[in-house]
């Protein structure tokens, strides 16, 4: 978790000694170096991902089987069998390691490790309890352990804490460790017959990559596979940014159950961003809800699920549902080229097989243009003219059959404006069926823009299938409609966000701000601050407040009524107070100093039948004509401080319209945030209103997360509601706000 920041600091300088070869006691000293070197942020986290040197891992020179087996019946003996195998095909040295064996499968079994003939680059435990292994493996310089042992922390509390102490154990030793309750998934024969870009896999349930794993049998590589467990150490983050730097990979596939380390995560995420490596995840959770007792309305706004969404979407994860999607989309990430345009032509036989795939694809964010009237007068020349060839094309079926077939396809690649040619096929049709899928690959290995079949036989033993189009390495070959759609849309979208990807840990702040300071002095740990202590925490880093003042009589209300300027609004300010409105606790629009001196009366009478201690009433200065916005700040328990936005105030639970980002972010991710707003329209004005200042909008959004980053765990929650923004090149006025320190 990123609430504790020597805790993160020490898991993530652990990562970077051990690939430096140092020892555990020279963290303190690395940690020291790094910030020297600017590589930490103002909060003291790490800003880049380290890459662990996994080459030993994934190929040994030398490997040790402990528990090594050779007793028929045994399940140590099929992985043992198995791990022989393995290590004959990388060219490692295979030692079994067994207290009371002289040979296993007819090689000589040493009693511990510290027999072995050399120092080994990985052990394999094949042990009930690891623990008792760990530190015999450090003193004889192991550099990685696999343990399979389960009954750890999927089993509940007491597992959970087995796994702290194995994790303890692993830290001391200066080892990595892939495991426990893992599988022999990382020892799988790759086929080594297939060329082209590799998918690199990781899944924290072995049998959740058997999908993708099978796509070797339709012809698509895989090059790695980490079945990464319960993460006491080694994790999903290690081996992206491994993954990302390796050549051969052109797309990693994940499958998470859960994040081990929300910060780790995005820092492997950005590592594969900059290098330009998809990362394509199936993340378990979608229906999970946040379990918060926040006292704000930003704290009920975002579930765990939704900060996890985006994130991910800020640093390039493709987020898929299902396996198939998983298996699908990483293929064709891996393996198309760069597109050269983002518009898709839907190209079929069947008027309404283009018209139903084209309604999906658009509905789904895909761009369908028109095919300019010169396109369209030149497809007429094959394709009869009473047929819509303005995009979707329809052909009517039979100029697939012969010459025109192909004619059409080069036609429609031809366009400056298709960047993708989509062909659904719903059914085979003999000997039409083999022609088209003939004449797209052969268009597709004449161009490089992506061409894309959907073969929706159920029977899938077609040799127009089979043959044609598994054949071929540049036909993206699909078999439902929607994982096509899926797949086309994260293709489109990974080029599109690779093409201007910033990496928002290059600008992130080194040290804290002024504005720090004048905040630090302002927090009260382990209180909430009243809406009069909050507003200051705003105008300390910048963030405008209506001209109000805070009195404790009538007569001052009245004197500061006069100062402020009448219309104003008088509100009952308090350290407990979070949601004044529905105790009758704000008065708005008061025009004279009886109305003042009454309203003010009539505030304290209520605050003291309700029980409520006040630190006085506020005066503020009365602001209209604007929309009102809501931006705040929680603490996730995996990313840290997240920052929301979203349309603000009474009905702000009501209509649950909000955005969310894990900083840091920049300007670009802060104006998305706007983007995904239902109500984003009300910031254009409608219905004859002007449009606001989103300009100051943004800036709010982006002053309230360097608040975020700077304060980290001291501010649990942060809640600007409502902001009022205010027409064009007017600014932003923060009417109300709440903060929780912790």
């Amino acid at each position: 978790m990123l609430g504790s920041t020597h805790g993160t600091l020490t898991t993530d300088f652990r990562a970077r000694v051990v690939a430096c070869g140092e020892e555990p006691h020279a963290i303190v000293h690395s940690m020291a170096a790094a910030a020297a070197e600017g590589d930490l942020d103002v909060s003291g986290r790490p800003l880049h991902a380290p890459v662990p040197d996994l080459d030993r891992f994934f190929r040994p020179e030398s490997v040790a089987v402990i528990g090594a087996s050779d007793t028929e019946g045994r399940p140590n003996t099929g992985i043992t069998r198995q791990l022989i195998g393995w290590a004959e095909r990388v060219g490692a040295r295979l030692y079994p390691v067994h207290p009371g064996r002289e040979s296993v499968f007819g090689r000589a079994c040493s009693p511990s490790v510290a027999d072995l003939p050399e120092q080994v680059d990985l052990a394999v435990l094949l042990v009930g309890d690891p623990l008792p292994v760990i530190e015999e493996l450090a003193q004889s310089k192991v550099k990685f352990a696999v343990a399979f042992a389960s009954g750890f922390a999927e089993t509940g509390e007491e597992g959970a804490a087995a796994q702290a102490r194995l994790a303890a154990a692993v830290e001391r030793s200066g080892l990595r460790l892939l495991g426990p309750n893992t599988n022999l998934n990382a020892f799988e024969e790759f086929r080594d017959d297939l060329d082209g870009p590799a998918i690199a896999l990781i899944t924290q349930s072995g049998h959740q990559g058997r999908p993708v794993y099978t796509l070797q049998e339709l012809g698509v590589r895989l090059s790695h596979w980490a079945p990464t467990g319960n993460e006491a150490d080694l994790e999903t983050a290690d081996f992206i940014s491994y993954f990302s730097q390796r050549p051969e990979v052109g797309a990693i596939a994940c499958y998470v159950e859960g994040l081990k380390d929300g910060r780790s995560f995005l820092l492997a995420a950005d590592r594969a961003a900059r290098a330009g490596v998809p990362v394509v995840a199936v993340k378990v959770g979608r229906t999970e809800t946040g379990a918060r007792t926040a006292a704000s309305h930003t704290g009920k706004l975002t579930g765990a699920d939704q900060v996890v969404d985006a994130a991910m979407r800020q640093f390039g994860v493709i987020r898929v549902d299902g396996l198939d999607e998983l298996q699908d989309t990483a293929a064709l990430l891996a393996r198309a080229r760069k597109p050269q345009a983002d518009g898709v032509v839907v190209y079929s036989i069947s008027g309404g097989t283009g018209a139903h795939f084209s309604d999906l694809a658009t509905g789904a964010g895909l761009k369908i243009p028109t095919l300019s009237e010169e396109k369209q007068r030149e497809l007429h020349e094959w394709i009869p003219g009473y047929l819509n060839v303005a995009n979707p094309v329809d052909n009517g079926g039979h100029p697939v059959g012969d010459w025109r077939g192909r004619k059409i396809i080069d036609a429609i690649l031809a366009d400056p404006a298709v960047g993708v040619l989509i062909c659904p096929i719903t059914g085979p049709f003999p000997p039409m069926s083999d022609r088209l899928a003939q004449d797209l690959v052969d268009a597709a290995e004449a161009t490089d823009k992506l061409v894309c079949v959907v073969w929706g036989s159920p029977v899938g033993t077609e040799g127009a299938y089979r043959t044609t189009l598994l054949g071929s390495s540049r036909v993206a070959t699909f078999r439902t409609f929607g994982n096509c759609i899926t797949a086309v849309k994260a293709y489109l979208d990974h080029h599109r966000f690779a093409t201007s990807y910033r990496s928002p840990f290059d600008e992130a702040p080194r040290t804290p701000s002024p504005s720090f300071r004048k905040a630090q002095a302002l927090m009260r740990p382990g209180h909430q601050l009243s809406e009069h202590a909050a507003k200051q925490l705003l105008r300390a880093y910048g963030i405008r407040v209506p001209r109000e003042q805070l009195v404790t009589s009538a007569a001052a209300s009245v004197r500061a009524a006069g100062l402020v300027g009448y219309p104003v609004v008088m509100k009952a300010s308090g350290a407990r107070l979070a949601h004044k409105t529905e105790l009758g606790l704000v008065k708005v629009g008061l025009t004279s100093a009886s109305q003042v001196r009454d309203a003010y009366r009539e505030l304290t009478d209520i605050a003291r039948y309700e029980g409520v201690e006040l630190d006085g009433i506020l005066v503020c200065q009365m602001v209209e004509r604007g929309v009102e916005m809501m931006v705040g700040v929680t603490q996730d328990a995996l990313f840290g401080p997240t920052v929301t936005v979203g349309l603000g105030g009474v009905l702000v639970e009501v209509l649950h319209d909000a955005a969310v980002r894990v900083p840091p972010f920049g300007e670009d991710q802060a104006r998305s945030m706007l983007g995904e707003l239902r109500g984003r329209a009300l910031l254009e004005g409608v219905r004859g209103g002007p449009p606001v200042d989103v300009d100051a909008l943004v800036e709010v959004v982006l002053r309230v997360q360097r608040m975020a980053l700077e304060l980290g765990d001291d501010l649990a929650e942060l809640d600007i509601n409502p902001l009022m923004v205010l027409g064009r090149g007017q600014g932003a006025v923060a009417l109300d706000a709440l903060a929780v320190c912790r």
